[in-house]
């Protein structure tokens, strides 16, 4: 039986990690998903969030900011197609509060329902940001 599971996650500009793993957990669109080896297959959209992959040897997990995106799973590897994915110790405070207050300025300033919706993504997608970095971190 095999004990772990091939994990790639993929964003629109880079493998962010290619390995293997005993355990994955992510935020799926129901709630949170545990994959192990030989998991079921499964196509799922996935929420912004944390992925956490347990690596073998390794104490602590491997921890991925994901904005959202499509999970694939197969017997003997999980696929994250992420829209925008972080590690989590490149994640920036700063830098993420200073892109949600701009989207909270571009909602307040919002004329269109196309307008509007662009920033309450954004919003949604910073607010999930933030509150991973505080998971992350341990705050």
């Amino acid at each position: 039986m095999a004990t772990t599971i091939r994990v790639d996650v993929v964003s629109a500009e880079e493998s962010i990690f290619a390995g293997e793993a005993e355990f994955v957990a992510l935020p799926g669109e129901a709630g949170e998903l545990g994959i192990y080896p030989r998991h079921t297959p499964l196509i799922t959209r996935i929420k912004p969030g944390v992925v956490r992959i347990k690596v073998p040897g390794k104490t602590e997990d491997e921890q991925i900011f994901v904005a959202g995106g499509i999970l694939e799973v197969q017997p003997h590897v999980v696929t994250v197609l992420a829209d925008t994915a972080i590690r989590g110790k490149d994640l920036d405070e700063a830098k993420a509060r200073e892109a949600l207050q701009r989207a909270e300025d571009a909602r307040r300033n919002a004329n269109s329902d196309m307008e509007i919706a662009k920033a309450e993504a954004e919003l949604s997608s910073m607010a999930a940001q933030i509150a991973a970095i505080r998971k992350i971190r341990g705050k």
